[in-house]
């Protein structure tokens, strides 16, 4: 039996992100999203007016005469949410921690894709793959992962984004758009997060929250792992311990940016501090216009 309290919190939660989806985002997921899912069909002569994106350069060098590549378009897509819930989800030192944050987020994207008659399917991750939900049409199944994210208790704590990457690519065959919802946090898994986004559209939401990259200087404070269990006490009013942590977020923050770029994912940052429509509705505006 899923505790009442869980269920009034999927029942906000849906209040609050459908209005959402309704209001504001349907309309950008529908122009970033939809007819992305494309199957080749067939070549014919370029015609004026035609997309030069699309010329098959193989066959128009063949034959001496421009063609374009035509395509099918799917009329639905599958999206998949990947979901990070290893024991530094559990941290925020603003209103709410970043795995609630990763929740609502998870609905709004879930509740956008199913009004445009989209698939959404679920695969919970920490040290290892959790729980997979495959992907079906409704707002029941909505629900369902909904439930999921909030009632399931993870048996990993620590963190392995390339393993759920390796079982995404075995269990969803066809070509989806993935949210990969993590703070990332884990290491080594620049190859599959390649690997993964040249079969599907990859976006990474990369949650934070200001003080894992900025530590007030409040003399001694005793640290702890929330993956590893490690303590450790340490005074952030010392200079050098300051400067040696500064550099360290900065380095860092750099090796993970440089993944996205070679791999060629999008990444939309969410700060626990922060309201996250904003930086979702700069990602949806600037990728249509990519689109366009």
């Amino acid at each position: 039996m899923i505790p009442r309290e869980i269920l009034k919190k999927v029942r906000r939660i849906e209040i609050t992100t459908r209005g959402l989806v309704n209001e504001v985002f349907s309309g950008e997921y529908h122009s970033v999203f939809k007819g992305r899912g494309i199957n080749f069909a067939e070549v014919r002569e370029y015609q004026y007016g035609d997309d030069i994106r699309s010329i098959d350069w193989n066959v128009t060098a063949r034959t001496g005469h421009p063609f374009v590549k035509v395509f099918d378009e799917e009329r639905e897509l599958t999206v998949m949410l990947l979901v990070d819930v290893s024991g530094s989800g559990e941290f925020g030192t603003r209103e709410r921690m970043k795995g609630e944050i990763a929740v609502e987020i998870c609905a709004l994207l879930a509740f956008s894709a199913i009004k445009n008659n989209d698939r959404v399917g679920l695969i919970i991750f920490s040290d290892r793959v959790e729980k997979f939900v495959p992907p079906r049409k409704g707002r029941q199944h909505v629900l369902r992962v909904l439930r999921e994210l909030l009632y399931f208790e993870p048996e990993g704590r620590e963190t392995d984004i390339g393993s759920a990457l390796e079982y995404l690519t075995r269990v969803v065959r066809r070509r989806a758009v993935v949210f990969l919802v993590s703070d990332f946090m884990g290491t080594g898994f620049s190859k599959a997060l390649s690997v993964t986004g040249r079969r599907h559209d990859v976006i990474a939401v990369r949650m934070r929250d200001v003080r894992e990259t900025e530590l007030p200087p409040i003399g001694y404070v005793e640290f702890e792992d929330a993956e590893s269990g490690e303590q450790l006490l340490v005074n952030t009013s010392d200079r050098t311990f300051r400067t040696a942590f500064e550099r360290y977020r900065a380095q860092s923050d750099a090796m993970l940016e440089g993944t996205f770029r070679t791999t060629k994912v999008d990444v939309i940052d969410i700060r626990t501090g922060e309201p996250y429509v904003d930086p979702l509705m700069r990602f949806f505006r600037e990728r249509a216009r990519r689109f366009r």
